[in-house]
């Protein structure tokens, strides 16, 4: 039953994964582990979060400290909390972009900054799996409630950019967005919303922005309204996803060099931009003539977010639509990003310039997206990968931190193991078609022919 535990969070299908004997233990463990007598705990919508919610809270009054429970939340809401108010513990229940019969919890400390597997929920599976007594103290803790939403908005708001040129179409995905898009965006007839309303059943689309069938009702709403840009939360709303003006899809990591026009044009900040190690290397190419310097890094939040603060990065993104910002605790935040974003459209508009020519002119390769492949044995098959390429050719560049990328003069590649589904993940770009569809096939062949592996 603690099949959940993850190298970022707690995850996985509720009841089946794991049940309230792991939620009571994870709560219980958590003020042990990160030396917290009080603990700050936001969850979101799904069904089964109010049962893990209050499992939790027993869990960590059980073990002698207090909660401050600010109910419903989205994890960026979470981050804000722990941070603004100086808690050393919290926990946001959710699943983030996962199906509604998922739920789980990201646990964070002092500063926002993430805890995952490896900064201690290992530790918390450690005790779990060996039995650690759970005693109730001699004094539970108590509950209080918290309501941080109007100061969390008054926050957020100071990043507000006039977006009166514009007219948005924004998909609030059933989610946590819906807490504070409208306060921040309006309601007025320029902004148009989609599934605007808390439903932890997402009758409309799963909230993984990732999976382009659930962004249609968004590109066909940009297209109906005529929209300059369109605007996709997922179900936590850690994460935020963009569609241009002709209701086409934008590659996250290409956001991460559109945010210079912020960042280092208006503000003047020329520091140090990470990206993940599956990025575009358009973004470094954008962005190095700004006066930025590229630093790339591992995949997920808990990775992504510490090498954040440790480099004293300006901002940061992920291929998967998390971006992460010094101004925001070195923390990720859909909403902050979309805010971001939209400013710079409009400011594109009123020099007579649309989103997708801006993409244009960051976009210098043909990009494979990224393809799953099923396979038994994960590292055999990388380095078979690795392997095969390297021997045909002589690479410029080599990172072998987060599975391998490998750079040629003409083209790129990234294969790493997925750490929260049984994949392993390649992607590459390329300076043409013809040669970014020989490497996918001369990969694909490799793979399948050697481990059997399955495209998927």
């Amino acid at each position: 039953m603690a099949s959940a535990f993850h190298a970022y969070d707690i995850r996985g299908i509720w009841g089946t994964d794991w049940d309230r004997d792991i939620a009571y233990k994870v709560g219980y463990f958590i003020p042990k582990l990160l030396k917290a007598s009080k603990v700050l705990v936001g969850r979101d919508c799904r069904v089964s979060s109010d049962e893990i919610h209050d499992t939790v809270l027993r869990g960590i009054t059980d073990a002698g400290a207090d909660v401050y429970d600010i109910g419903l939340s989205s994890t960026p809401m979470v981050y804000f909390g722990t941070a603004n108010y100086g808690f050393d513990a919290s926990v946001q229940i959710t699943a983030s972009h996962n199906p509604a019969e998922y739920n789980g919890m990201k646990v964070s400390t002092t500063g926002a900054q993430a805890v995952g597997f490896d900064a201690g929920l290992g530790q918390i599976k450690a005790w779990i799996d060996a039995g650690i007594p759970t005693p109730a103290a001699a004094t539970r803790g108590k509950v209080y409630q918290k309501d941080i939403l109007d100061d969390y908005i008054a926050y957020m708001r100071k990043f507000a950019k006039p977006l009166e040129n514009l007219t948005i179409a924004m998909d609030l995905s059933n989610g946590m967005a819906n807490l504070f898009a409208k306060a921040i965006f309006g309601e007025g007839p320029k902004v148009h919303y989609l599934f605007d309303t808390l439903d932890g059943r997402f009758p409309n689309h799963e909230p993984n922005p990732l999976i382009q069938k659930n962004v249609q009702p968004l590109k066909d709403l940009v297209k109906e309204v005529k929209a300059d840009v369109g605007v996709i939360y997922d179900g936590d709303a850690d994460r935020v996803m963009f569609v241009d003006e002709k209701g086409q899809f934008i590659s996250p990591d290409l956001m991460i060099a559109l945010m210079g026009h912020y960042f280092v044009e208006e503000r003047g900040l020329k520091g140090i931009v990470l990206q993940d190690i599956r990025s575009s290397k358009a973004v470094g190419e954008y962005l190095t003539p700004m006066g930025c310097t590229i630093e790339t890094w591992k995949v997920g939040r808990a990775f992504a977010a510490a090498k954040l603060r440790e480099i004293d990065g300006v901002w940061g993104g992920e291929l998967a639509g998390h971006y992460y910002f010094r101004d925001f605790f070195y923390s990720d935040s859909g909403l902050l990003a979309s805010m971001i974003i939209t400013g710079i459209v409009a400011k594109l508009k009123a020099e007579g310039k649309t989103l997708s020519q801006a993409i244009e002119g960051i976009v210098r390769y043909k990009n494979s997206g990224e393809i799953n492949f099923r396979v038994e044995d994960k590292k055999a098959a990388m380095d078979a990968v690795k392997d095969h390429f390297m021997a045909a050719e002589k690479a410029t560049a080599f990172m072998d931190f987060d599975g391998y990328r490998i750079e040629f003069p003409d083209w790129w590649l990234n294969i790493r193991p997925s750490n929260t589904e049984p994949y392993l993940r390649f992607l590459c770009e390329a300076t043409s078609e013809e040669l970014l569809a020989r490497k996918i096939d001369e990969t694909v062949e490799l793979l399948s022919k050697r481990f059997g592996a399955i495209r998927s």
